[in-house]
């Protein structure tokens, strides 16, 4: 008989991070390294620690910065995220991430605060800003803040499943605030992965589950990470056109694709595009689950209709 999947979790990136053995003797070595990639993009790639890269480059005032591989790959992706989706998840909202409130980590957000004195205006800056791959420099527009946010985190997830299971041989999975990677041999029914609009949603609650033996899943939403300036409801699915929380139809979106990073970039620029959403996820071949503010279910591509509910708390193939 083969052995259960066994999982373990810790707090980082101002999340939740899970991460799973196929093989239960291998779960300590699959941990260090997830660890020790969650700790570096942390030190690359935060937009709350002064001693960050990314930090120091968006105080950069327009000049060219020399940046580690890892900050650079990061930015790359980000980019590819805004080309794949015309701008739509653009890495450049981070002034407007900002000014709307989440200038801080999440947990130290004021959840309620007086009225915002912004102006509506669209998000420029992304295709201009300039990268030299064999210096490793970035040079961002004056004026210009970014925020990874919507891509590192997948990316990390897909890197540190696929360095787990290179080094130790057993399946591995990596959830980083519910986008979730897997790679090698998965369990023999495949990895569950529970459908919720939180990550850290009790156990307790009901919630569909998909399993998937290879890629990623990843649900965005708004109902995780939201606050109120004025009676205005905020959150932090920031619309590059207007330079406010998206105005969106969307509870949350999930998307399964062949690696986090592709789902995670389909999954936000679903929310963010609201009604035109399924149309924009159908055309491009993505399988998806979109949730209205009423639990209306519209589902996409090969999505399963008929959904089974969450595992329960001891079962180690759960990730959320």
């Amino acid at each position: 008989m083969t052995a259960a999947p066994v999982s373990c979790r810790f707090a980082a990136l101002g999340t939740t991070v899970v991460f799973c053995a196929s093989d239960p003797n291998a779960l300590e070595a699959v941990g260090e390294i997830v660890r020790s990639h969650v700790e570096a993009l942390d030190v690359a790639a935060s937009r709350f620690r002064t001693d960050s890269e990314l930090v120091k480059l968006n105080n950069s005032r327009g000049s060219a910065v020399q940046v580690s591989d890892l900050l650079f790959e990061a930015i790359l992706d980000a980019l590819g995220a805004a080309a794949a989706t015309g701008g739509v998840v653009s890495p450049t909202v981070g002034e407007a991430m900002r000014i709307v409130g989440y200038d801080r980590d999440f947990s130290e957000v004021k959840r309620t605060g007086g009225p915002l004195l912004v102006r509506i205006a669209p998000i420029p800056g992304w295709s201009a800003i300039q990268l030299d791959a064999a210096r490793k420099t970035v040079e961002l527009p004056a004026g210009v803040e970014l925020d990874l946010g919507a891509t590192a985190k997948a990316a990390c997830a897909d890197r540190a499943a696929r360095a787990a299971a290179d080094a130790t041989g057993s399946g591995a999975l990596v959830s980083l605030g519910g986008d979730v990677s897997v790679a090698g041999p998965a369990p023999e029914d495949g990895w569950a992965i529970r459908i919720a609009d939180r990550h850290d949603a009790p156990a307790g609650i009901a919630c569909p589950i998909v399993a998937i033996r290879h890629g990623g899943v990843a649900t965005s939403g708004t109902s995780a990470r939201r606050w109120q300036r004025g009676g205005r409801l905020l959150h932090h699915m920031i619309d590059p056109a207007t330079g406010l929380s998206a105005r969106t139809c969307w509870r949350t979106v999930s998307v399964a694709a062949p690696s986090c990073l592709e789902a995670n970039t389909a999954s936000t620029a679903a929310v963010i595009l609201g009604s035109a959403a399924p149309a924009w996820l159908a055309q491009r071949g993505h399988h998806a689950r979109l949730v209205r503010e009423d639990d209306t279910v519209v589902r996409v591509g090969q999505w399963p209709a008929e959904e089974r509910f969450a595992a329960p708390e001891s079962d180690a193939r759960r990730a959320s």
